[in-house]
């Protein structure tokens, strides 16, 4: 049984919500709602039920909550002995994609690391499928991938295929980036058949499971044909800028380094182009401390861009 689970009852105890223990979680509600599902079916007896009241325990489930709060108890004991051994460590081992929220959020959780203690930090920047192999061979601890929504599918039966559970980070659409010198810098929001005249940079490595390796746009009208492929992210903001000519698919993107790198974002109507960010990991994974203070770092980074409004 997964010792995950006992944390998400008691936290949809407390709550009285599934919804509202989703969100302190950080998880999606339909998430959690399987979990606790897949918990009653291996202890084969309803432990909530649904009432005027909100979300309430059964009989049989307050028994089984009274048990695994004291489970709960002694996995923090655990945990507290763990973090004693290790204290003079900070470890960490993360495989995420190119997407400059997260890189922020890493740079911010690295200046909060403490510079008395030993620090073992491996993070790598690749494709979702790369980062999917390294979690199965333990190269990495945990990871997030992002997915084109419209194979979101194939993602999760192949994450389940290999023992990887997965939580939703959040879901959103493809901005353009281009020069404030672009051609495109002052329309207010970009037709993507005016993309043609230009050169799109793009991440050469996309691959989808069960299908292979995929664009991840399909294009509508006039097709591209002028694009540089990289497979790094180090110098495609230093290309953008110096180069009016050319434009780059992104997530949101922070206003401090739009600033910095002279850029402006612009969205652009186009079928298929929602995008999910995930985090994975393998099954009963126990996030360790400094982990968790990289995930929070995560979302408060993406929630300074997933809230704006683009024209």
């Amino acid at each position: 049984m997964n010792t995950l689970f006992f944390k998400y009852a008691l936290e949809i105890e407390r709550t009285r919500s599934i919804t509202k223990a989703a969100d302190n979680l950080y998880m999606a509600q339909p998430n959690l709602s399987k979990a606790i599902k897949e918990l009653e079916d291996t202890m084969r007896f309803p432990i909530f039920e649904r009432s005027s009241r909100g979300v309430i325990p059964t009989r049989k489930g307050l028994e089984f909550l009274s048990y695994a709060r004291a489970i709960q108890k002694l996995l923090e004991q655990l945990d507290t002995i763990a973090d004693l051994d290790m204290s003079r460590q900070q470890n960490l081992s993360v495989s995420i994609p190119r997407g400059t929220y997260i890189a922020a959020a890493f740079t911010q959780f690295a200046t909060e690391l403490d510079f008395e203690k030993e620090i073992n930090i491996h993070i790598q920047e690749t494709n979702s499928m790369q980062t999917i192999t390294d979690l199965v061979e333990n190269r990495f601890k945990f990871g997030i991938i992002r997915l084109q929504s419209k194979y979101e599918n194939y993602f999760l039966d192949y994450l389940s295929d290999k023992g990887l559970d997965h939580e939703h980070i959040w879901e959103f659409e493809y901005l353009v980036l281009i020069s404030r010198n672009h051609h495109l810098a002052e329309a207010d929001e970009v037709l993507y058949n005016e993309l043609s005249r230009f050169i799109e940079v793009v991440h050469g490595d996309t691959a989808v499971p069960y299908l292979g390796t995929l664009e991840t746009r399909r294009a509508e009208g006039q097709p591209i044909r002028k694009r540089i492929y990289l497979y790094e992210r180090s110098n495609q903001f230093d290309l953008l800028s110096t180069l009016p000519l050319t434009y780059m698919w992104v997530s949101p993107i922070p206003d401090r380094v739009l600033e910095q790198y002279h850029l402006v974002q612009r969205r652009c109507v186009l079928a298929n182009n929602q995008f999910k960010d995930v985090l994975i990991y393998p099954h009963g994974y126990t996030f360790s401390t400094l982990d968790k203070q990289f995930i929070n770092k995560i979302y408060t980074s993406k929630n300074e861009v997933a809230f704006r409004q683009f024209t």
